[in-house]
């Protein structure tokens, strides 16, 4: 794949981003990133604990603070993820740990360029700076040889902008169903 192919592959994710965004956003106000979510718990819902109440929690540490039920992180953010990569294989998914790496892929457009994503989730609440992309391109030299090669700094900036959309738009499903 050659870097114009790239940068408009980056391009149409970045616009589908944005088109993703301008949906989610018609009743969405700055506080609901920030927000911490309580997708699957229930507020009157006791955490189970090996020694009573404010113990040794089974599922997390008990602190009705912290979304996601039995996820160590946020779920909408794990979901988000899931969703907007998508087209890519997952080498490995560690939902208590926030990892997602997935494999090389390659477009029939361009076989000859590839690119894998690693992504974390940094924590428990919807916020802003809760996932980190990073991105890792290669092309194949004249030998056949797959070389590294520059990823545009805003490239993992625009992934990370297209899952916290997807993840606001999977929470206000959530508040709009309750």
């Amino acid at each position: 794949m050659s870097l114009g192919t790239w940068k408009r592959g980056m391009a149409m994710l970045g616009l589908a981003a944005m088109v993703a965004g301008t949906a989610a956003c018609s009743d969405f106000s700055g506080a609901d990133v920030e927000a911490t979510t309580y997708d699957q718990t229930d507020d009157s819902e006791k955490r189970n604990t090996l020694f009573g109440e404010g113990g040794i929690s089974l599922w997390g540490d008990g602190n009705q603070d912290n979304s996601g039920g039995a996820l160590g992180v946020n779920s909408f953010l794990w979901r988000a993820t899931l969703d907007t990569i998508a087209f890519m294989p997952v080498s490995t998914a560690d939902p208590f740990g926030g990892v997602i790496l997935t494999d090389w892929h390659s477009t029939e457009e361009a076989p000859n360029e590839r690119f894998k994503l690693n992504v974390y989730i940094l924590g428990r609440t919807l916020r802003a700076d809760g996932v980190r992309v990073a991105v890792f391109s290669q092309t194949k030299d004249g030998g056949g040889q797959w070389r590294d090669s520059a990823v545009p700094a805003e490239t993992g900036t625009k992934i990370e902008d297209a899952i916290l959309t997807r993840a606001r738009q999977l929470r206000r499903q959530t508040i709009n169903a309750k």
